[in-house]
């Protein structure tokens, strides 16, 4: 068994990612037995191209890293409530993974209509907040458009159930924190939510929202991304600031996961197939708040204005 704190990729099945015939990289997942995998996206329901392109972009990735599940961040379906905007918004451009049997687990974000929760595909059972168990992973697919009290005690009994052996990880529409123009960091849900993420040994976070791509440095001893443009964009709107440790503005996105033990591994790419992003995030201390160190990124942080 190898010390807390050791990374080793000796007994791993290495995957090198070459994403498209332009667009190629050298970011390794380990592929490790047991691991989980996913993919994450958000703001993606428009129906265009560009989400026509981040979906094909998606099932070419998982021809090589081949992700089990993915959570959305909301803003699923924006162009109306009719059937017929659920088959263009979403049906049609992820059914290559739907008809492989790829699960999609989504949030709700405030242009989705509360109905959105029964339809079926989007596996929330009627509920607009729920937990999800994968291998040593718990997910908190939280509702931030109505973050009231009963949701936030539910939150704080699901936290104290799952306990400290797995990671943990939150994710949700509004962000707590932002360096996007548009909208920007959601300071009232954050002083609701940060303290039961630091009490209660949150990892990671997922948000939308802003309609570009964010990595923070760690707040508290928390990752949070921000993965708002898998079908919509604002280029140009990141302002990078003392919280940001990378981002991308000039194209549409999504990210993928693997959790291995002790270690997250991600890669943010765009619709292209170029890897904007990407890194190992060690978790090598629960609960205490500062948990959780990060590796430098195999690819420099950068930003595209």
């Amino acid at each position: 068994m190898r010390p807390r704190g050791a990374l080793s990729l000796a007994l791993s099945a290495i995957v090198t990612l070459a994403l498209s015939a332009g667009g190629a990289t050298d970011f390794v997942f380990p592929l490790q037995a047991n691991s989980v995998r996913f993919a994450v996206i958000g703001d993606m329901g428009t129906g265009t191209r560009l989400q026509i392109d981040v979906a094909r972009q998606m099932v070419k990735s998982r021809a090589v890293f081949p992700f089990e599940f993915v959570i959305t961040v909301g803003d699923n379906i924006l162009t109306g409530a009719k059937p017929s905007d659920f088959v263009k918004d979403f049906e049609r451009p992820y059914k290559p993974l739907l008809d492989a049997g790829v699960p999609f687990y989504a949030t709700l974000g405030n242009h989705d209509t509360p109905n959105e929760r029964f339809y079926e595909p989007f596996h929330m059972n009627g509920a607009s907040y729920y937990t999800l168990k994968k291998g040593n992973v718990y997910y908190f697919a939280l509702d931030s458009n109505d973050m009231d009290p009963k949701q936030t005690a539910w939150l704080e009994a699901e936290l104290r159930k799952a306990g400290d052996g797995d990671w943990k990880i939150a994710y949700f529409h509004h962000p707590l924190y932002s360096s996007a123009g548009f909208h920007g960091s959601g300071i009232g849900l954050r002083k609701v939510l940060e303290p039961l993420f630091i009490r209660y040994g949150v990892d990671v976070v997922f948000a939308g929202h802003d309609h570009v791509y964010e990595r923070t440095g760690p707040q508290h001893g928390i990752y949070y991304f921000t993965e708002g443009a898998s079908g919509s964009l604002r280029p140009g709107d990141l302002a990078p600031s003392s919280i940001t440790a990378a981002g991308f503005d000039a194209d549409c996105s999504f990210i993928m996961i693997e959790i291995a033990g002790d270690d997250l591994y991600f890669q943010a790419t765009s619709r292209t197939g170029v890897a904007v992003d990407s890194g190992v995030i060690h978790r090598s201390i629960r609960p205490a708040p500062e948990r959780v160190a990060i590796s430098p990124p195999s690819i420099a942080p950068r930003f595209h204005p």
